[in-house]
């Protein structure tokens, strides 16, 4: 980042501190119930061992589920629970990027979870440390938090209340706001939309109302815009791909924005909305979603799309089942995956569009009609792939090279949204920009004659 966004500093910790911290749960009306607490590591000790922390031999990875009642916490190699975190109404989650917290949308911004596994270089290597999850007292005031985006080391929050886009160092998000904020933006609209910053401080945001989302604006480091675009209807979406090409998803293709230049890459349908995204820095393709009904209350597509960005060319793939807004991930050397409605993930080379194989883990599902309501989500991480399974109120572990489910368990709740936390703070830089939920990219806040968007 440079010195001029960290010059945004001074003014936004007045405005923050102004804005109460809030212990609050979450669902898509005004919840009333506060989550539980939790001690807030200082910004000291932030990214350091705690006194409450036990060095272990290996990074410990652990695994993040939503449920009705609150967070389980789970080790992601033994699939068992580590803490349960008790939370009233409909809790979202996002990775923080630094491989140790995520952020929890609750009613009044984005709260700190501390997973409680992180690494602390030394030298050549690192030594890794556990501790009880918990969920801290630090929360990013937001009046209706939604996407966040985590790119090089940043991590971008919008708030679609008010279109304040706010910019943290991913590496003191555990710190706050008077010591993570880096800058901040306001849209002219409040709107459901997302930004994310580029290695370079370009700032690329949506650009739309509550009424109508229209494009996206690309500000440089002083908040000058240096490109802009007005045609892609319905903007909803967006992720960074290899050499920081940025997609946002239209109801008419994508808007690809590189080097200063924005350009529309048209959908093979005249209506063909592509509102989900999954991008891996390992390829210029991203994976997106394909629905093509405008008259769709809930469409269930089998197609997906390929968007190449050194082209501007999407490819459709057909695939032998549908699939949900959470199905949608990438491999770590930049396979497309898709978790279909026939319960297998479908392996797809991006270059050549071919279905290269579909791993079975779990029995056929349907996507339900209510966005908030549980379903199958795919999360991966160094080359495994966790599925969970409402229905069976199961979690598996399918290593994606073998196509083996190496580790299965029973849940004690119904999981809904599910995240990755890797534990290793030197792979925070190199995670998947994630909404799907994230993000991987979601698509489901706007359910209407489109179908459901997030």
């Amino acid at each position: 980042m440079t010195t001029q966004s960290r010059a945004h500093r001074g003014a936004l910790i007045a405005l923050f501190a102004a804005v109460p911290l809030v212990l609050a749960a979450c669902s898509t009306a005004e919840p009333e119930t506060p989550v539980g607490g939790g001690a807030a590591p200082s910004p000291a000790d932030a990214g350091q061992p705690s006194a409450e922390g036990t060095e272990v031999a290996a990074v410990t990875p652990r695994l993040v589920l939503s449920h009705d009642g609150g967070l389980q916490v789970l080790d992601a190699t033994s699939l068992e629970p580590v803490v349960d975190l008790p939370a009233e109404g409909f809790v979202r989650l996002n990775p923080a990027g630094d491989g140790r917290h995520a952020l929890v949308s609750v009613a009044g911004g984005f709260q700190v979870l501390d997973a409680g596994t992180w690494a602390v270089p030394h030298g050549d290597h690192s030594h890794y440390y556990t501790a009880e999850p918990v969920l801290t007292d630090v929360t990013y005031p937001a009046e209706t938090p939604g996407h966040v985006l985590s790119h090089d080391g940043g991590l971008t929050l919008f708030d679609d209340g008010t279109g304040t886009v706010t910019v943290l160092d991913a590496a003191e998000v555990a710190a706050g706001p008077e010591g993570a904020v880096l800058r901040s933006y306001t849209t002219p609209a409040a709107h459901h939309g997302v930004a994310v910053e580029l290695a370079d401080d370009t700032l690329v945001v949506t650009e739309g109302t509550e009424e109508q989302r229209t494009g996206i604006r690309v500000l440089d480091a002083d908040g000058t815009e240096i490109a802009a675009s007005d045609e892609c209807p319905g903007v909803h979406g967006a992720e960074v791909a290899a050499d920081e090409v940025v997609v946002a998803g239209c109801e008419d293709g994508v808007l690809i924005y590189a080097g200063g230049q924005i350009v529309h890459a048209d959908s093979p349908d005249a209506y063909g909305r592509i509102g989900n995204q999954a991008a891996s820095p390992a390829s210029p393709i991203v994976l997106g979603d394909y629905k093509s009904d405008p008259d769709a209350d809930l469409e269930r597509p089998t197609r997906v799309s390929l968007i190449d960005t050194r082209t501007a060319e999407i490819t459709l793939v057909d695939l032998p089942a549908s699939y949900s807004f959470r199905s949608l991930a990438r491999g770590d050397s930049g396979e497309a995956l898709v978790l279909g409605t026939d319960g297998a993930i479908h392996v797809i080379d991006p270059e050549t569009g071919e279905l290269e194989r579909s791993i079975p883990v779990i029995d056929a599902w349907e996507e339900p009609q209510e966005w908030q309501q549980p379903r199958p989500t795919i999360a991966v991480a160094d080359g495994t792939a966790y599925v969970s399974d409402p229905d069976a109120q199961a979690i598996y572990a399918v290593d994606l090279a073998s196509g083996e489910v190496w580790n299965s368990a029973d849940l004690s709740v119904v999981p809904n949204e599910l995240t990755v936390i890797s534990g290793d703070a030197e792979a925070a830089e190199d995670e998947h920009d994630e909404d799907v939920h994230d993000e991987h990219a979601e698509d489901e806040h706007e359910h209407g004659e489109h179908g459901h968007d997030a």
